[in-house]
């Protein structure tokens, strides 16, 4: 993933949203997105167990997020409003897979759900995975009782793998079954993801997509 490393794009821009990598400053945004989405989020995020933090903790996981971005160890984005005034949510390409693979992780504030939002934010980074970061494969995990996040990767093309039990934790710590589900390069071409209309740029502004 040496090109990935280079060239991966700091702001992407669809029809509704921007995902750019979190800034510190975001922390308030972000803040209001979680604390106002508490009960949402707590049956399918484990972190939500130590939540509510305060702005001042939030600024510091965001320099972290910023800092792994930086370095090329992981790339975390928000997930905004083309105004930038509202934080929708978080996604991110996860390097914890096996070189050539890309994993996409995502959440939706509980005011935005059933917008498909969660849709185009990841058809965005399929594409940015494929046509920027050269990946081999792209891999989104989701409980199998979240049918609305089992849903997504379903509407871009993937493929249901392999569903592992017992691997996902959640809030309280209670053990669940998860999903995997694959999308490969050669397949990407003809799906839906290929079609989104996407901009990305880079950390300087340069267009990359």
């Amino acid at each position: 993933m040496e090109n990935a490393k280079r060239t991966m794009p700091y702001r992407v821009e669809t029809e509704r949203l921007v995902l750019r990598c979190w800034e510190p400053d975001d922390a308030r945004l972000l803040k209001e997105a979680i604390d106002s989405s508490l009960d949402h989020l707590r049956p399918w995020m484990p972190w939500v167990a130590h939540e509510p933090q305060s702005v001042e903790t939030k600024a510091e996981r965001l320099r972290v997020f910023r800092g792994e971005f930086d370095l090329d160890r992981d790339y975390v984005y928000g997930i905004l409003s083309r105004d930038e005034r509202l934080a929708i949510g978080s996604s991110g390409l996860h390097t914890r897979l096996d070189e050539g693979g890309l994993e996409i992780g995502y959440w939706i504030r509980a005011s935005h759900v059933g917008r498909g939002l969660a849709t185009e934010g990841a058809s965005a980074l399929v594409k940015v995975a494929f046509e920027i970061a050269k990946a081999q494969r792209v891999e989104i995990h989701c409980r199998t009782d979240n049918t609305a996040s089992a849903a997504v990767p379903r509407k871009l093309g993937f493929t249901h793998e392999a569903t592992r039990r017992e691997t996902s934790r959640d809030a309280d710590g209670a053990l669940h079954d998860s999903m995997i589900w694959t999308i490969l390069a050669r397949e990407y071409p003809t799906s839906p993801a290929a079609r989104a209309a996407v901009a990305a740029y880079g950390a300087i502004g340069q267009r990359l997509l």
